[in-house]
């Protein structure tokens, strides 16, 4: 043991716990800026072709770079707003309809249940009525944990939080985007020649699984994208796009993702006796699950240079461990380990 276990791993495996207690107690705390760093390096190519192709300062290409990413960003964001605004309108004119026909299939099931129960004993209707009383009461308080009090100023308290969030992230990513070259030329200073060039070789490694990460997911999100609008136009074409936008954002929601936009839906359309469309919407939902849990460690095996086993493994430790974040930050942390053993800072080579 003594032979390939020294100073040098110990103090390398004290790093790598304390990066692990880090990742657990910061990390969930400083998402707006690790997304702004994330950010400015993705904006980085465009600033550097900016300033390249009109011979501008650092500053101005900065400057412009910014303004275009708000503008784009706050463009897209209007647009679906606006379409989630016009669809909630309209459903919500057509609430007094879906109402009538809630009432009208319910007394039909009522006067069915009346009909059949007509030459049973007293007992078994009685049991009848309690199953059907506590099955009504059940779909009551599942409709209550999404829809009451509680949900409503837990979102409307959370609004402060996130525009305080948000600020922060839009003031982080204008100064990374301004200190990101210093940043890195302050970075490598403080290293040697040797372990300069392995922490490149890691940060460009690094780099190559943020863009694979973000191309895969890209990918993956224009499949499900694809799929949920083309189905929708034969299901509900009426709210085919929106319904669309909304699943192909709420998708990013490790394990859940369409499922939350989809279950209600087609749970509610067979309530009101739509079965063919809820039993559509179903399909869709299961549709949905099956692409993303099967092509997306795949994709992301492939974009960031992982195998699927591993990415899986690496998604799902990371998602039991710190959550949401950590459905990003397992595989990210592998590569970070494989990437610290190829360029030989991490030397674990041994046989038992």
């Amino acid at each position: 043991m003594g032979k390939w276990f020294n100073k040098k791993l110990a103090t390398i495996l004290l790093v790598i716990a304390v990066l692990v207690l880090v990742s657990i107690y910061i990390l969930p705390i400083a998402v707006p800026l690790i997304i702004a760093l994330l950010t400015a390096i993705f904006l980085e190519p465009f600033v550097k072709f900016v300033q390249t192709r009109f011979k501008w300062e650092r500053k101005g290409a900065v400057i412009t770079v910014f303004i275009l990413f708000l503008v784009i960003a706050s463009g897209l964001v209007y647009w679906i707003i606006t379409q989630l605004v016009g669809q909630i309108i309209q459903f919500s004119k057509m609430v007094p309809e879906y109402t009538n026909s809630l009432s009208h299939m319910w007394g039909e099931v009522e006067a069915f249940f009346l009909r059949s129960t007509a030459e049973m004993p007293v007992e078994v209707v009685n049991s009848f009525e309690t199953e059907m009383i506590a099955f009504a009461e059940g779909i009551r308080d599942w409709i209550l944990t999404f829809v009451n009090y509680d949900t409503v100023t837990n979102l409307l308290t959370g609004i402060p939080s996130f525009l305080v969030s948000f600020i922060v992230f839009l003031i982080a990513l204008f100064l990374f985007m301004l200190d990101l070259m210093d940043l890195k030329g302050m970075m490598f200073n403080r290293l040697k020649e040797s372990t300069a060039e392995k922490v490149r070789f890691m940060s460009a490694r690094l780099n190559n699984v943020v863009f694979g990460f973000l191309k895969a997911q890209f990918l993956v999100s224009l499949i499900i994208f694809a799929v949920s609008l083309i189905a929708l136009l034969f299901i509900a074409p009426e709210y085919a796009i929106v319904m669309s936008l909304v699943i192909w954002v709420i998708d990013f929601i490790p394990i859940l993702g369409s499922i939350i936009v989809l279950t209600p839906w087609f749970i509610y359309m067979f309530i009101v006796g739509d079965i063919v469309q809820g039993t559509q919407l179903a399909i869709l939902a299961l549709v949905l699950l099956v692409i993303r849990r099967t092509v997306e460690p795949k994709v992301m095996g492939t974009q960031i240079g992982l195998s699927p086993l591993a990415t899986l493994i690496a998604m799902f430790i990371g998602l039991q461990l710190i959550g949401f974040l950590g459905f990003f930050i397992g595989p990210l942390l592998v590569i970070l380990f494989t990437s610290a053993r190829e360029a030989g800072i991490i030397k674990m080579e041994f046989k038992i």
